[in-house]
């Protein structure tokens, strides 16, 4: 089986140097970036499996290209930065980030973040990738939610982790430890406002009254639960 991919994209030689190491130490295929503009020209050869994205870029605006990634590339997108605010990292998650590493860091956290990460994505691909509910298809390998009528939505890597989440788990609680312990983050400020953001945006695309929604339902102090009826194929 062909290792992983992970690119990364840090204008600073000594991190991209690290990281190159660390991680293709365990076992991980590795190409870096100086600069946005080579990244985004090797995206047109490569398929990455994990992007590692810093914020302060020469050449663009990180969050752009973050947001960008997450909808377009179906990749893991890992921000990692040296911009230690709290509203820094919940933006980044806003915009599709699937994690948010702080430097300075221990290469070998990132390591082992990555391997969470596509540990979820494996787990989750046996499942299935395709979901019907409720007049709606969900073409999880193509980022994709489909009406009855044909119409397509894109929707990014982060979206999908929660969609799938729910869909494998219908009309059962989910709470937010749940969450936590399924995607992989800490409980924090940032990580609960990311979940709402991720889930105000996927009701937004189920075409949900936002007053009333009929398939996501927060259920308050306690999480949420979805309503569809679901089949696997």
């Amino acid at each position: 089986m062909t290792a992983p991919l992970v690119t990364i994209l840090d204008d600073e030689p000594a991190i991209r140097s690290m990281l190159t190491d660390a991680l293709e130490d365990a076992g991980f295929r590795t190409l870096s970036f100086a600069r946005a503009q080579a990244f985004t020209a090797a995206l047109a050869q490569h398929q990455p499996d994990v992007c590692l994205v810093d914020l302060s870029l020469p050449d663009t605006d990180g969050l752009t290209l973050v947001h960008k990634l997450a909808l377009e590339q179906g990749a893991i997108v890992i921000i990692i930065s040296g911009r230690a605010l709290v509203q820094d990292k919940v933006t980044g998650l806003e915009l599709g980030a699937d994690d948010y590493i702080i430097k300075p860091f221990d290469p070998a956290e990132v390591v082992a973040r990555i391997r969470a990460r596509l540990r979820t994505t494996r787990s989750a691909a046996a499942t299935g990738q395709t979901a019907r509910f409720n007049g709606w298809q969900v073409l999880f390998d193509q980022y994709m939610l489909e009406d009855a009528g044909g119409a397509q939505t894109p929707f990014s890597h982060a979206e999908g982790e929660v969609l799938r989440l729910f869909l494998e788990n219908p009309k059962r609680l989910i709470s937010r430890a749940q969450m936590q312990d399924h995607l992989g983050g800490a409980a924090s400020e940032s990580f609960d406002r990311a979940m709402d953001v991720r889930i105000s945006r996927l009701r937004t695309k189920l075409r949900e009254d936002p007053k009333n929604p009929r398939l996501i339902k927060t259920i308050y102090g306690a999480g949420y639960i979805f309503l569809g009826d679901v089949t696997w194929q």
